[in-house]
């Protein structure tokens, strides 16, 4: 298994990044734009153990799979989110989401990923792909989309 993270100050309030990740599908694509659809399968009242279905489409090809959430806080100066999947039958990914609320428009953002292959031939890959590029990119993309649109509010 490879992990990676990351993370990073935002000049916007905790509550506003947040509903990127737990509001609704059109906040949840401004960061995740290949996200075509979530829709709610469980909903349990604590969060925690909730179970969407999710489509993500990367060109032509529409992957879905069921994104379960194993750790939901929602407190009103900390809150964290992790969730995992399985990706085409090949990969088992987790993202773990933790906002601290720094100030009323700074919050600190931390990302973390991780990717299991469930093949054997894929491990070999995920080694050589092994980079935190991905990770830091989309921490600029929240931090580029929560700062935008708090500067337009």
């Amino acid at each position: 298994m490879k992990k990676w993270s990351n993370d990073i100050e935002i000049d916007a309030p905790i509550g506003h990044i947040w509903k990127l990740f737990d509001g609704s599908l059109e906040d949840m694509q401004k960061i995740m734009p290949n996200v075509v659809a979530h829709e709610p399968v469980k909903v349990t009242e604590e969060g925690a153990g909730s179970i969407y279905r999710q489509k993500f489409q990367e060109g032509k090809r529409i992957e879905e799979y069921d994104v379960e959430t194993f750790l939901y806080k929602n407190e009103p100066d900390y809150k964290e989110m992790k969730v995992g999947f399985t990706l085409a039958n090949t990969f088992q990914i987790t993202a773990y989401y933790e906002l601290k609320k720094l100030g009323e428009n700074k919050t600190y953002f931390r990302y973390e990923t991780t990717s299991q292959p469930l093949k054997w031939y894929l491990k070999l890959l995920v080694k050589l792909a092994a980079s935190n590029k991905v990770v830091t990119r989309f921490l600029n993309r929240v931090k580029q989309v929560a700062e935008k649109e708090q500067a337009n509010t």
